[in-house]
């Protein structure tokens, strides 16, 4: 999942976006009002994670111009702004869920995963795919129900086939969902992961197929669908 965090404490930013990261989130990180927006309109999210406390913008104000332009991505709000009055206006002015600061990074993960999981959202606890299954939280992968060892790269661009199964996926697509604004992935990146995780699946008797759509992208195909 790829997540726009807008904080302007940098030090709070870089200890919670590891964090995050450290969760199997893509995080991009940005300190104003401008930047976010400028991000918003730029690439798609999962969900969103801001401070109302910004050095340009009121962050109520920026939730409503978030809101015009991303009205179906979840926002959830991180402020040291805690009175009750607070925590209404911002659930009442389009935020999905409320922290209060100082918060546990796991607070923060579970919230969000939380958020994901709701009718509409981009998380699914157990993604399913012929015979293969994974666990988002465990972050596990079974073939026919026996657990397999995947890398962390492998089981992440997985994930990203299961979520869009049947589905072309444009080289773009990937890195986008992949890859944060501040990565630099090398050229043939994701012709190399595609091609060693489509070896494993098959190594390890998957009846999906990663299909290779030369000069457009990757789809997951499965007969049995």
């Amino acid at each position: 999942m790829r997540l726009l965090y807008i904080e302007d404490n940098e030090r709070l930013a870089k200890n919670t976006a590891a964090s995050l990261q450290r969760n199997d989130f893509v995080v991009d990180c940005v300190s104003n009002g401008a930047d976010a927006m400028h991000a918003a309109r730029s690439y798609v999210y999962d969900a969103i994670v801001l401070d109302l406390g910004l050095p340009d913008i009121d962050g109520m104000d920026l939730l409503d111009q978030l809101r015009a332009e991303r009205p179906d991505t979840p926002v959830v709000i991180c402020t040291a702004r805690d009175t009750l009055e607070d925590r209404v206006a911002g659930l009442n002015s389009g935020s999905d869920d409320y922290l209060v600061k100082p918060f546990a990074a796991e607070e923060l993960v579970a919230r969000l995963r939380a958020v994901l999981r709701r009718p509409g959202g981009a998380l699914g606890l157990h993604l399913t795919a012929g015979n293969i299954s994974l666990d988002t939280v465990a972050r596990e992968v079974r073939i026919d129900g026996v657990r397999v060892k995947v890398s962390r790269r492998e089981l992440d661009l997985l994930e990203v086939f299961m979520r869009r199964k049947g589905r072309v996926l444009t080289r773009d697509n990937i890195e986008n969902a992949l890859y944060g604004f501040d990565d630099t992935p090398t050229p043939n990146a994701i012709e190399v992961a595609a091609h060693r995780l489509r070896k494993k699946l098959s190594d390890l008797g998957a009846t999906p197929r990663i299909e290779t759509l030369r000069g457009i992208g990757y789809v997951l195909e499965d007969d049995g669908l």
